[in-house]
Order: structure tokens, then sequence, then C-alpha cells
């Protein structure tokens, strides 16, 4: 039962807004966020797509609360049960909720994608959720979200680690878009089935070598373009890889571009294409069982960039991904750190890279576990070779999912 007058956890600005949303979410305490935007003399208050995840969390949970001033710079979020893809009342789990990005949204539905997937093993019942809409981007963004491509194979697999069946969990791309003008809008359609639902994530330990790379692979994709692009891109980053690993295999992905309303009033009914483009996901294995380092790169929406331009730079990301070391990479120890913190309450243990542990998220993210009454992360360096690689300890809080039943 909710408490009269909760105590609410106080924060300032839009950073980590889904980081908060979903701790918030997870542990039972409401949150106060204040400033969001307030120095902005055109767009102050909550941006279009943070008002979509908002709706979508409504949607997924079952008494939640959401407040929002006059100026959409201050919000207060209690939040509810997950209960998961129950739209009908009735205890269905067979329900899709449908949630629809607005054509203003500027970030990749992976934006969406990973807070959701991290919320779904703790659901009452399975999440079915697909996205679609004017604002839906399946490629990799300029404002740094990753593609769906690099979300199923690099981060999806990540959940096995905790005994998170993995053929339970399916991303399909019904329609791919590349970012629209001026980099808002797209136009595709992305369907997110999540059917492993835990009490406790398992405790996890990864803090032995990473190994080597064995095998890479990837995706090249282009949409309302030439599918020649798939080949020159693909070549260009084999020619890159080729010498470093025999093993290289790259799909090629081509789709024809979304059709959305032009919104002339003269023709109500007209359409037009969208979210024209080309992009590469690349990702490389470890002979290590887990360790998965992958790389995105996506043509600017303006365009003025060759596929061979693509091919090489996200051939060169990921090299530069693999040295930087450690059992997970920048867009994989979000994840892992919340379901660790998340777990029973014992000490398990990750290996980062020193440059993945000192960026700005991270760190963000241990200072907000702590705030929501999570422990202190344990630091201390790798002992076993000269890598520089650092080892993170992390004991859980025990928070179980406490609409699944007991079996």
């Amino acid at each position: 039962m909710a408490t009269p007058n909760p105590e609410f956890l106080r924060f300032t600005g839009h950073e980590s807004f889904t980081q908060r949303l979903v701790l918030s979410t997870l542990t039972g305490r409401p949150i106060h966020i204040s400033q969001i935007r307030s120095s902005s003399p055109t767009h102050p208050g909550l941006a279009p797509h943070e008002i979509s995840f908002l709706r979508l969390l409504d949607s997924i949970t079952n008494g939640s609360s959401v407040q929002i001033s006059y100026t959409g710079t201050t919000l207060t979020y209690i939040p509810g049960l997950i209960t998961g893809s129950v739209t009908t009342g009735l205890g269905a789990t067979g329900d899709v909720v449908k949630c629809a990005l607005p054509e203003t949204c500027r970030r990749g539905v992976s934006w969406f994608l990973l807070p959701l997937s991290i919320l779904a093993p703790f659901s009452k019942a399975p999440v079915n959720v697909r996205f679609e809409g004017e604002g839906v981007i399946t490629s990799a963004t300029e404002t740094g979200d990753i593609s769906v491509d690099s979300v199923r194979t690099a981060i999806l697999p990540l959940y096995e680690q905790f005994s998170i069946l993995g053929a339970k969990l399916e991303l399909r791309v019904l329609q791919r878009s590349c970012a629209g003008p001026g980099g808002k809008g797209g136009g595709g359609v992305v369907e997110l089935k999540f059917g492993s639902q835990v009490r406790l994530p398992k405790t996890l330990h990864m803090n032995r070598s990473p190994g080597r790379v064995k095998r890479i692979r990837g995706v090249a994709y282009c949409t309302g373009v030439s599918a020649s692009n798939n080949a020159r891109m693909i070549h260009a980053a084999r020619g890159v890889l080729n010498p470093l690993v025999a093993d290289v295999h790259v799909a090629a992905q081509y789709d024809q571009a979304p059709l959305v309303s032009s919104h002339d009033k003269t023709n109500p009914s007209g359409k037009k294409r969208t979210g024209v483009g080309f992009g590469l996901s690349l990702i490389a294995e470890s002979n290590a069982d887990g360790v998965i380092y992958s790389a995105d790169v996506a043509a600017p929406s303006q365009g003025g960039v060759t596929p061979e331009d693509i091919g090489k730079k996200c051939a060169f990301q990921l090299l530069e991904c693999i040295s930087q070391g450690g059992c997970v990479t920048r867009i994989g120890a979000p994840t892992v750190l919340t379901l660790m913190a998340m777990g029973s309450e014992d000490v398990g243990r990750v290996r980062l890279g020193r440059d993945v542990v000192g960026t700005e998220e991270i760190i963000s993210l241990g200072r907000d576990l702590k705030k929501f009454g999570a422990s202190s992360w344990g630091i201390r360096d790798a002992e076993d070779d000269g890598t520089g690689d650092i080892i993170v300890s992390v004991k859980g809080i025990g928070v179980g999912n406490v609409g699944r039943k007991v079996a």
C-alpha cells in the first residue's frame, strides 16, 4: 500500500532520464526531477522521446503515477507494479503493447529498448511491445544510439549470463529505417518479445580473461538506396578486418524506405518516403564465453558520406572497442551492472576496461544506484596480466520480481 506522503528522491537535469526511471520502478522509490532543460530558450522541458518513454512505462505497469509541471521542466514519478503486456485486464499474456513514436523523435528505438529490456525480467507477465509510427529509427543515430542489430546481437545475449533464457527473447525488425531529414523520424517497425521472467537474476562472475577474438559477424543495411551500398560497406570493412581475423561474415539487408504521411492539407491521404540511408553493425566474439565487442556506424541524415567511409569507420571502431579490453563493452556495462545490483544479496564480479569504468555514464550509474539504496562498488586492478583492466565487485540488494508466482 502506498504511503500518503512518500519520500521522493530528488534529481536535476535530463541526463540519465531513463536510467533513473528504471531504477525507480525496480526499487519502488518515487522520484522528483526538476530543472529539465530549464535554461533552454527554445525547447525547455521534456522532449518528445521522453514523453513517449513515460507513456511506455505507463503501458507496462499498473498503479504508476506521473505528474508533469505546466512548463514540462519538473517531473514527479511514483512507480507501480511491472505487469508486462497485459492490456485486456483479464490476465492474458499474448497482448501486444503498441508504442507509437512521434515524427519529431530524434532518438533511435534502442534508446527505448535498452531500459525496457532491464524491466522485462521483473515483469509479472511476458513483455511484448511493438514500436511503430513516424518516429521509429532502427539504425544507429548521430545522438549516440546504437542500432537494433547491435541490441539483438550484443546486448540481449548478455542476459543469458543471469540465467535469463535467451530462447525466450526475440527482437524482430519488421520495417527498417534510418534517420529522416534533420535526424528526426524514420517510420520503422520493431517488435520486442521478452518471455523470460525470473525471481532474482543469477549472481554474475565474469572476472576472467576476455580471451582472444575468434570470429566477426555483422549486418550491413540500407533503406531506400541502392543495394550495392551494402557490398561496398562490407568490402571496405573486410579490407581492414580480414588481415586480423580469418572468420569474418557480414550479412546484407535491403529494405524499401518506409511510407509515412506527407501531412499535406490539400492531399490528406498523401504519402512520402522517409528514413533513407545505410549503415553497418559489427560484433566480435571472443573464445571466452559471453564476451562480445560491438561497433555501429550509420550515414548521417544530411548525406555526404560514401559507403566505403562507413565500412572503414565501423571496422576501426570495432578494433578500438576490442582494445579497451574487459568482458563487457561500454554499451553493455550499464545493463550488466544494473542487473548485478538488483540480484541476490551476494557479491558478483565483472571485468571492465579502464576506459569503460571512467566514462560519464558508468560513474553516473554508480552514483544513482547508491542513491536508490544499492551498495557501493568495489574496484581493484586485474592481477592476471598487464592489460590495465579493472574488476568491479557489486553486491546485490535482492530486488526480486514481486509479481512472479513462486514455482
